[in-house]
């Protein structure tokens, strides 16, 4: 493993570039050392159209951090290979670089390993924990993409009613991919603990796009919340 260090004086802790480039695919991103370590960790990973620097990953992964979680921030392998442009394919390499990740975090958090994302990252994470529940210990997901915008017939469900772990689903009020009415609707289909924040007046970027929207400045502290009070992701006492 190659770990290139790099640490941001304007965050929380310490963050530090990392790359495991031992196996294929790759892992790349950025490692966030938990302030005070609680043991567990997160991989998070982006959206279609970001890559790991998306504003609400890089603020969540810092609130994560100060809340004991160390967390690996990545890109996912179609980012790694092209800087720009979607995803191609079923998506099956980004899954295998999920899965990698979560690897990769085990080396610094001994005990729960949590996976998700935001939009694409998010559905992948869904599909990998429906594929194999032994891989972590619950997701966070972040503006699940139900449908394409405009499209509410082309729900991606499918793989839901498989998921084994607890989980939250954090979605804004306004996001195209799924109102918050179809987003709860989707989520009865998962038999395992699962809760769902909801973000009034908040878009696809969760209220962070190019600029923090108005009101929005503690989101990320809102999902940390939401998500270490969910049903089978509290701490253990």
């Amino acid at each position: 493993m190659i770990a290139e260090w790099h640490i941001n004086q304007s965050m929380p802790g310490k963050v530090e570039r990392f790359i495991d480039s031992d196996e294929v695919p790759a892992v790349r991103g950025f490692l966030h050392r938990a302030t005070e370590p609680s043991g567990d960790g997160l991989v998070l990973t982006h959206g279609a159209g970001g890559n790991c620097e998306a504003p609400l990953l890089v603020a969540s992964a810092e609130a994560f951090a100060e809340a004991g979680l160390s967390v690996l921030r990545c890109d996912l392998p179609f980012r790694q290979a092209r800087p720009h442009g979607p995803p191609r394919g079923s998506g099956g390499e980004d899954r295998e670089g999920l899965r990698r990740a979560v690897g990769a975090i085990r080396e610094f958090a001994p005990g729960r390993i949590f996976m998700g994302g935001q939009s694409y990252g998010g559905r992948q994470a869904t599909m990998l924990a429906a594929e194999d529940a032994s891989l972590t210990n619950g997701l966070l997901v972040l503006s699940y993409p139900l449908h394409p915008p405009g499209k509410p017939t082309q729900l991606r469900i499918s793989h839901l009613p498989k998921i084994r772990v607890p989980s939250l689903f954090a979605s804004g009020s306004k996001d195209p991919f799924g109102s918050p009415t179809e987003i709860e609707s989707a989520l009865r289909l998962i038999t395992a603990p699962v809760s769902f924040l909801l973000i009034e007046g908040a878009g696809h970027d969760l209220g962070f796009g190019r600029r923090i929207g108005k009101g929005m400045q503690d989101v990320p502290l809102r999902i940390v919340r939401a998500f270490l009070d969910g049903p089978g992701l509290k701490p253990p006492l």
